[in-house]
């Protein structure tokens, strides 16, 4: 277990490396902000810590590439949720972690590149071990073609297991105060994947981040020149409104890291450099942009 959990840390921090060379190609104004952190755990111990990296150009407005590897006692109100254990259980009970992952949001300066979230990350509480993460494209104008391209990577590298990993996604990154509103087309999810079988779930979850790279940047590759109006801008900031809404009030990853002493500005990296919030908006009647969110609501892509 020792010697998969060193793997799996070594493998999403060459990931790192790789999806930002990646970005660099398409954009080589970017420019990065290396953060090494460290943290604490509940007392005051050593609590391991990550490499944030953010990064921001000409074509890319703002991004993080992230890894930690964090552990340590946790608060035990937090672990019993993390457990799914009922409050009468183990009152005196220590709840010690270990966490390895990759985490990463890419907001594009222009509207017609979408922006994209991916996340794998391996987690131990006590003696339970288990696996989550998963890829979920929000773009801001309606190309179908980009959307079935993300969508079968993801249904090629998931075998069997994609209607149910896309059926978790379009369940999960919802706005739920905003009548089941998608944040954007979806794409796949999965939490607390334990088979019985940690080296078979360990391959697959390496197996699917090793997608990412395809997923993605054909369609930033191809849409980063198109010529865009004020118009597709001004829905793009409201839609990344949308996104903040979502992360703050929804986001399970947000919390976890937040209840568990991680490093604040590393965790909401996630949030764009700009985006606006006007009341009751809606895009023009008749407009591509109210073609678009059409969009925003569960498809078999």
């Amino acid at each position: 277990m020792e010697a998969l959990k060193k793997s799996f840390t070594e493998h999403v921090k060459s990931l790192q490396i790789e999806i930002i060379e990646q970005m660099k190609k398409i954009d080589p104004s970017l420019k990065l902000n290396k953060d090494l952190w460290n943290r604490k755990d509940k007392n005051g111990d050593d609590g391991g810590g990550g490499i944030t990296c953010a990064l921001s150009g000409d074509i890319f407005e703002n991004a993080g590439v992230n890894t930690s590897i964090v552990h340590g006692l946790m608060d035990p109100s937090f672990g019993k949720q993390i457990l799914k254990e009922s409050n009468s259980d183990g009152e005196q009970k220590e709840y010690r972690m270990w966490a390895s992952g990759i985490s990463l949001i890419l907001h594009p300066r222009n509207p017609r590149v979408p922006t994209v979230h991916a996340n794998f990350r391996m987690i131990q509480v006590n003696d339970k071990f288990w696996f989550g993460g998963g890829a979920d494209l929000t773009p801001y104008y309606p190309y179908e073609e980009d959307f079935r391209h993300f969508h079968e990577i993801w249904k090629k590298a998931c075998g069997d297991d994609y209607p149910k990993m896309k059926e978790v996604c379009d369940n999960y990154f919802v706005n739920k105060h905003r009548n089941n509103e998608m944040r954007g087309i979806g794409g796949i999810f999965f939490d607390h994947l334990n088979s019985g079988d940690t080296k078979a779930d360990f391959e697959q979850v390496v197996y699917l981040s090793n997608h990412f790279i395809e997923s993605y940047f054909p369609i930033a590759e191809k849409r980063v020149i198109e010529k865009y109006t004020s118009e597709d801008e001004e829905f793009q900031l409201h839609r990344r409104g949308r996104y903040v809404e979502f992360n703050l009030l929804h986001d399970r990853g947000t919390t976890f890291g937040l209840k568990t002493n991680g490093r604040t500005d590393s965790i909401l990296i996630s949030l764009p450099a700009r985006c606006k919030f006007s009341y009751a908006y809606k895009p023009p009647v008749g407009s591509i942009h109210e073609k678009m969110m059409e969009n925003y609501f569960p498809k078999d892509w």
